[in-house]
């Protein structure tokens, strides 16, 4: 588990962006799979939650979404059974531990100490290009955050140099800004994305000032953690997921 350098600083929340390691599952998803929509057995996904809920202090259900590489954020105010479809989540309650899955996508926590309001994004190309990382500051804005206030972790996800597009991707990007052209590398005639780069950036253009970037990459099997893009060169059918988690103690 990867603890942020700055959340940690606060005593009354607690976190964490966990990889791959100490869990119960087997072959592709070894060991710590949190993915209820993996192929994996329930039962061992099941028993890798608790194992999450253990260490983060987590004594109610962790609230997890359908993700859909959405904009879309729900603010929670209570457990509920009710499927959420999207790819954030947000609360000012205590003991709601609210998580991202991810597997090469960029995780991001949010918090603001003022206001005790806590969120997490999901944020893969798709999303990210939709701007849920500036949308999740409105929302915070909206529950009366400013923006100063605000501290955003981007977490573990797949870095530029393993992250090779086409060009049409790169035009997409490029129609939205022009200014987009810097999170492009060119290499051998390959196109390379910076995904935290471009999520960085985009949540620093919403005048927050406190964003932090942990730079481990997901696809880097030395890191252990669980990797779409590193499954699919593999000519596996599935993968695991990685979990990160936030919750007000």
């Amino acid at each position: 588990m990867i603890k942020s350098k700055n959340l940690q600083k606060f005593k009354n929340i607690s976190h964490g962006f966990f990889n791959n390691l100490g869990g119960v599952s087997n072959g592709i998803y070894k060991s710590l799979n949190c993915g209820i929509g993996s192929n994996d057995k329930k039962k061992n996904v099941i028993k890798n939650l608790k194992i999450v809920s253990k260490k983060i202090g987590i004594k109610k259900k962790i609230i997890l979404l359908h993700q859909l590489h959405s904009d879309k954020i729900f603010f929670i105010n209570k457990i509920s059974k009710k499927k959420l479809l999207g790819d954030g989540l947000i609360t000012n309650n205590k003991n709601i531990a609210i998580g991202i899955l991810t597997a090469d996508c960029a995780p991001i926590l949010f918090y603001d100490p003022k206001k005790n309001i806590i969120g997490v994004a999901h944020a893969g190309w798709k999303g990210a290009y939709k701007k849920i990382g500036k949308k999740m500051i409105s929302k915070f804005k909206k529950r009366g955050s400013k923006v100063n206030n605000i501290l955003a972790v981007i977490g573990p996800c797949i870095s530029q140099r393993n992250y090779e597009v086409k060009n049409d991707f790169k035009t997409k990007f490029l129609k939205q800004s022009p200014q987009n052209v810097k999170h492009f590398k060119l290499i051998k005639n390959k196109i390379y994305f910076d995904l935290n780069g471009y999520v960085f950036n985009q949540l620093i253009k919403t005048g927050i000032k406190n964003v932090e970037i942990i730079k481990k990459d997901t696809f880097n099997p030395k890191n252990n953690f669980f990797s779409a893009r590193r499954s699919f060169k593999k000519k596996n059918n599935d993968y695991g997921r990685n979990i990160s988690i936030i919750m007000i103690k």
